[in-house]
């Protein structure tokens, strides 16, 4: 349905780069459908249901992943899949199957523990993963500057880093 494209802001050169750094890459799959695009309009956000997405994630992923003092998720889609496939201590195994899991402010976040993300449109699921792991006033905050400051949103705009 869609590329995960906050992974597009990372050209050969700085992944190469940032392997030379000693950041160890971690590929993840999730089938994004058209469910996570949809607008939430349940009165309650709690009543919102989440499309069930197929992902995967290798042995080899997962064992970078457990192995990495820090993790950092490169777009909504791979949080998901991670926070999918930890268990509660944040540990992952290989796996693959359905997910329909929908993160909302009040989310404990297992094993992610940086985002980097595109701006998202308010009411989506995918703005509401953002509000979770940032705090909904830092994520509004960091709204009204990139509006102030001409920052390009949405699937191939500018994108954030939250910590």
């Amino acid at each position: 349905m869609a590329a995960p494209t906050a992974g597009f802001h990372f050209s050969p050169a700085v992944l190469a780069d940032l392997r030379n750094k000693g950041v160890r890459i971690a590929p993840v799959t999730l089938h994004v459908g058209y469910g996570t695009f949809l607008p939430i309009t349940a009165t309650d956000i709690e009543d919102h249901e989440m499309a069930a997405e197929y992902f995967e994630l290798s042995g080899e992923s997962a064992e970078i992943i457990n192995s990495a003092p820090r993790v950092v998720a490169v777009g909504t889609t791979a949080t998901r899949v991670i926070e999918t496939v930890a268990d509660d201590k944040g540990r992952l195994k290989a796996a693959s199957g359905w997910t329909s899991l929908y993160v909302y402010p009040g989310y404990r976040f297992k094993r992610v523990q940086a985002l980097l993300t595109n701006f998202h449109l308010p009411k989506s699921s995918l703005y509401l993963l953002t509000c979770a792991f940032g705090g909904k006033e830092r994520i509004e905050a960091a709204y009204g500057q990139a509006i102030g400051r001409g920052y390009r949103f949405y699937s191939y705009g500018d994108c954030m880093l939250i910590q």
